[in-house]
């Protein structure tokens, strides 16, 4: 492994921290490996050592390229002058990606507390949004951010679309970021859609990092340090996994369905369908029950998807595949 340290903006005192691995030779099966970019937290008035080189290295080990960002702070943080120092890192990041070996469509950031509200800001905001976003103890409300640095945006209200899957965790008990921030951005991701894992422990303070007794003296929910092997197992999930053979697809969009897409699709729930005049002409022609009173309650409806509805129909292959032909040939949003 190689270190690189390059000063991205000299006035800002800006920098970034390569962490680069080999590939080929003994990791033959690569030509290029994910990466993570970190984003320590720090009120936007330092970024904190315990958040930087030790969350480092269990990336590292999952076989990730990692950066640590050192972004804008104090009266340097006017924003948008730390998502800037992000887009940025991430261009240099792109630029570099065949010296450096990274798989430019799987880079990660992974942000906490103030850090956990310019990752999120990236993954809601930014023109290089990353591929997945881990956020720990993260500031997301507009007023919790303004007590830290009055000109940070809200997040829940920017998220959309374009949000890359999120990794969500925090504490109940947290003393500085109430734990309703993190709330308040899963309800934002579950209203547009978009896939996430939470994991909320019931004990622990504030900047608790990884957990690891070398960096921590305060008490908390011993289960709390399973975030760090949750996470990598989560973005092999979303992004795909680094083995010695290469790298393997993915095995999960980034969305809960398709009701976004472009066109409809089996993957649309039933509720959604029924919702769109088209959609609901083909579920009457298909579905042997009245499509405006399916079989599952409402709320179920709300989540389930034609395709699940379809798994036990006793249709064929063929005429679940006719029925998705005919799906993907009506535009989901004709007035755009």
């Amino acid at each position: 492994m190689k270190t690189e340290y390059i000063v991205l903006n000299p006035e800002r005192n800006v920098s970034l921290t390569a962490f680069l691995q080999p590939v080929g030779g003994e990791f033959s099966g690569l030509a290029a490996r994910p990466a993570a970019l970190i984003l320590p937290g720090g009120g936007y008035h330092f970024c904190s050592d315990r958040e930087a080189d030790p969350v480092a290295f269990p990336y590292l080990k999952a076989g990730y390229q990692v950066f640590i960002l050192r972004y804008s702070l104090n009266e340097q943080a006017e924003w948008p002058n730390p998502l800037n120092d992000y887009e940025q890192a991430m261009a240099l990041i792109e630029k570099n990606a065949e010296a450096w070996h990274v798989a430019v469509d799987r880079i990660a950031v992974i942000g906490f507390s103030a850090g956990g509200h310019l990752a999120a800001c990236a993954a809601t905001m930014a023109r290089r949004r990353p591929a997945a976003a881990i956020l720990g103890y993260p500031v997301i409300d507009g007023d919790c951010a303004r007590d830290y640095l009055p000109s940070a945006p809200d997040v829940p209200s920017a998220v959309d679309q374009r949000t890359c899957p999120c990794f969500v965790f925090a504490t109940r008990t947290d003393n500085l970021v109430p734990v309703h921030n993190a709330v308040h951005l899963i309800d934002a991701l579950c209203e547009n859609d978009i896939a996430f894992e939470s994991h909320i422990y019931a004990n622990g303070p504030h900047g608790l990092s990884t957990g690891d007794a070398s960096i921590n003296g305060q008490d908390f929910s011993a289960r709390y340090c399973a975030w760090v092997g949750d996470s990598i197992a989560w973005l092999s999930d979303v992004l795909g996994g680094v083995t010695a053979q290469g790298l393997t697809p993915p095995r999960f969009g980034s969305r809960i369905n398709g009701n976004r897409e472009k066109t409809l699709n089996l993957d649309c729930t039933l509720q959604y369908l029924l919702s769109h005049p088209k959609g609901r002409a083909l579920l009457e022609e298909i579905l042997p029950s009245e499509p405006g009173k399916p079989s599952y309650p409402p709320a179920a409806a709300s989540v389930i998807t034609l395709r699940d509805s379809l798994r036990y129909s006793g249709l064929s292959a063929e005429a679940i595949q006719s029925i998705e032909n005919r799906l993907l040939a009506i535009d989901n949003h004709p007035e755009d």
